[in-house]
C-alpha cells in the first residue's frame, strides 16, 4: 500500500479526476432524475431518522436549488480543473514541521495536516480528525488530487489514540490512510451512526458509533457527536445511509469544536446552547461555490464567522481549504473572505486564525491571547 511521502507537491494522476468526475456526473444525474415517495420520520426517533433507513438534516436547514443542468455543468468544470499555483508561506516544509511538532511534545497542541485533518494533542492523547492523507479524494486513486502534501509525513506521524471522522466523503475518510495506520487494536474510532462497519472491516477493534448530542468518555477524553448540515455518500446508491456531523472534544479543561462539513442554519444556535461554549473552533470555510449546489452542504466564509458566534467559540481556525480543489471559487479566496468577515463582525484581533499546512500551535497560547 503506497502512501505518498513527498515533501513537495503530491504526485498528480492526470487522468484520475476525469475518470472519477465522469462517474460522479452519471451518479449525480441519476439522483437528480430520480423520484419516489417522501420518507417519514421514524416513530420514537429524532427528526433526522427516516423510515427508509436514511438520515436527513436538522429542521430549518437550507436546501439546494441546483437544476439538472447546473449539476452537469459543475461536474464538467471539475473535469477541466488544473492544480493552482500555491502561494509562498502556505505550507511549512515537512522537515521544519516535524521539528516544530517535536519541540512542543510536552504541550497540548493543534497541528493542521491540510483540509479537515488535524492532529490534536490533548490530555496526554493524540487525536486525528478526518484523515485524508493520500493523493486522491476518490476511490481507486481517482478523483480530485491534493495540490499540497500533508503537513507531516505519514510514516512519521505519532502513535494515534483516537480517530474522529465527521462523515464518509472521500476527502474526510480516506481508505488508504485508514488501512495503513498502525495500532488498529488499540485506537479508539469515533464516528456517526452506521459508519462503524467501514472501520471494523479494516481491522479496527474499538469502534464507537454515535448519534447527534451523544457523548462518550474514554481515558479522560470526552467526545460529543454534534449535528451538521450536509449529507453522506461514497457511491451512487448509498446516499445518506450513514450519518454525518461535527464534534465537541473536551479534555484537560479545554473544549474544541470540529465542524466537519456543513451548511449554515439555526441548528448552530442550539449547539451553542447545548454544547458550548468552546475554547477553539476548527471551522470549514471553503468549497462554497456555486451556491445553488453548495448552500445545502458548505458554509461561505461569512457564514463560518456567524457559525462561530452561534456556538460561542473564543478562537476559530479555518479549515477545509487550500488542499484540494473541489468547487468553483478561487482556491485561496476563502481565508481572505474569512478574515474580512471576522473584521466586519467586530471580532478582536487574533480570533480568526489561518494556519499554514504543517503548522503546530500551542493551545494554551492560542486560547489565552
Amino acid at each position: 500500500m503506497e502512501i505518498n511521502q513527498s515533501a513537495g507537491l503530491c504526485r498528480r494522476r492526470r487522468h484520475g479526476p476525469r475518470h472519477l468526475w465522469g462517474a460522479s456526473l452519471a451518479a449525480a444525474l441519476l439522483v437528480l432524475a430520480g423520484c419516489g415517495s417522501t420518507p417519514e420520520q421514524v416513530s420514537g426517533k429524532p427528526w433526522h431518522h427516516l423510515d427508509n433507513g436514511q438520515f436527513r438534516n436538522p429542521r430549518g436547514s437550507p436546501v439546494g436549488t441546483a437544476t439538472f443542468g447546473d449539476m452537469a455543468a459543475f461536474l464538467l468544470r471539475r473535469m477541466r480543473d488544473e492544480p493552482p499555483v500555491v502561494p509562498a508561506g502556505h505550507v511549512v516544509p515537512q522537515t521544519e514541521a516535524l521539528i516544530a511538532y517535536a519541540a512542543t511534545d510536552d504541550e497540548d497542541t493543534v497541528t493542521w495536516l491540510g483540509h479537515a485533518a488535524f492532529l490534536l494533542r490533548l490530555g496526554g492523547k493524540t487525536i486525528l480528525t478526518d484523515p485524508y492523507l493520500t493523493d486522491a479524494a476518490g476511490p481507486f486513486g481517482f478523483g480530485p488530487q491534493r495540490y499540497v502534501a500533508p503537513g507531516l509525513p505519514f510514516n512519521q506521524l505519532p502513535a494515534i489514540d483516537f480517530i474522529l471522522v465527521s462523515h464518509n466523503h472521500y476527502d474526510h475518510l480516506d481508505a488508504k490512510t485508514i488501512e495503513a495506520l498502525p495500532g488498529k487494536e488499540r485506537i479508539h474510532v469515533i464516528v456517526p451512526l452506521k459508519l462503524g462497519a467501514f472501520f471494523r472491516a479494516r481491522g479496527y477493534v474499538n469502534v464507537h458509533e454515535h448519534d447527534w448530542f451523544e457523548r462518550v468518555v474514554i481515558d479522560g477524553i470526552e467526545i460529543e457527536m454534534l449535528p451538521a448540515i450536509h449529507f453522506s455518500r461514497r457511491s451512487a446508491f448509498d446516499r445518506n445511509r450513514t450519518l454525518w456531523g461535527g464534534f465537541a472534544i473536551r479534555a484537560a479543561g479545554v473544549s474544541i469544536y470540529h465542524s466537519g462539513d456543513t451548511g449554515y442554519g439555526p441548528i448552530f444556535r442550539e449547539i451553542g446552547e447545548r454544547a458550548g461554549p468552546f475554547d477553539l473552533a476548527l471551522v470549514a470555510i471553503g468549497a462554497y461555490e456555486p451556491r445553488s449546489i453548495m448552500r445545502s452542504s458548505h458554509v461561505t466564509p461569512e457564514q463560518a464567522v456567524q457559525l462561530v458566534d452561534d456556538i460561542n467559540a473564543k478562537i476559530a481556525i479555518a479549515m477545509h481549504w487550500g488542499t484540494v480543489k473541489l468547487t468553483d471559487e478561487p482556491p485561496f479566496e476563502a481565508p481572505i473572505r474569512f478574515r474580512n468577515a471576522a473584521r466586519d463582525a467586530g471580532w478582536s484581533d487574533g480570533r480568526a486564525r489561518v494556519m499554514k499546512i504543517g503548522e503546530t500551535a500551542v493551545l494554551s497560547t492560542l486560547i489565552d491571547e
